[in-house]
């Protein structure tokens, strides 16, 4: 990705519904902390899913994979710079945007999305005002593939970019019919066994 020149601080706003985080999320993660001066993080409860599990425990076991994964970058002092914001948790991006901006009023903002999400953008709240505040970070997700189409009409209305990144092909949905512990941090693993959830 290439950026114009700026004294600005960059930061990446990823909110997730994550249910629960998987080993991929945890790679986004790590790529973001690379290349942003700031990852702001959060759990979110996504409107167009249903039967999510109660977000204080998505949230927890975000922060678990972060602290996870800021503990095996301790020697390289990467990853220090993802920290979860539950200041910003919202059902609506926008809301989480415009907090963001509060918090960081000088800030270049990049509202990470996976490629999953473009169909569902014409849906969001208010997605004309929330376009306007930041950039577009789009992260492939296998099984999700990116349509020439789909980001052609997305550049009339949008800033955006497409991470050279290739995620884990684990997901969230199929942890929870396999319950395979490679798919999700050990930490996270263990939160699960020990609230019971997803039995």
């Amino acid at each position: 990705m290439t950026h114009p020149p700026s004294t600005a601080p960059r930061i990446a706003l990823f909110g997730t519904s994550a249910d629960p985080p998987s080993v991929a999320h945890r790679t986004i993660l790590r790529w973001l902390s690379e290349r942003f001066d700031r990852v702001a993080v959060w759990a979110s409860d996504n409107p167009f899913k249903s039967h999510q599990t109660p977000l204080e425990h998505r949230a927890a076991m975000l922060g678990l994979t972060i602290e996870e994964l800021q503990l095996e970058d301790a020697d390289s002092g990467r990853c220090q710079n993802v920290e979860v914001y539950p200041e910003l948790s919202s059902a609506r991006s926008l809301t989480s945007v415009k907090t963001a901006r509060a918090l960081w009023q000088t800030a270049d903002l990049t509202l990470v999305i996976g490629s999953d999400l473009i169909s569902q953008l014409p849906q969001w709240y208010r997605v004309d005002e929330l376009l306007e505040l930041v950039t577009l970070l789009v992260i492939p997700r296998p099984g999700a593939p990116i349509e020439a189409a789909d980001m052609e009409q997305l550049r009339q209305i949008a800033r955006v970019e497409v991470a050279d990144l290739h995620a884990p092909d684990v997901s969230s949905t199929k942890y929870r019919q396999s319950r395979d512990s490679d798919t999700v941090p050990p930490s996270v693993e263990a939160y699960i066994d020990r609230e019971k959830l997803y039995a």
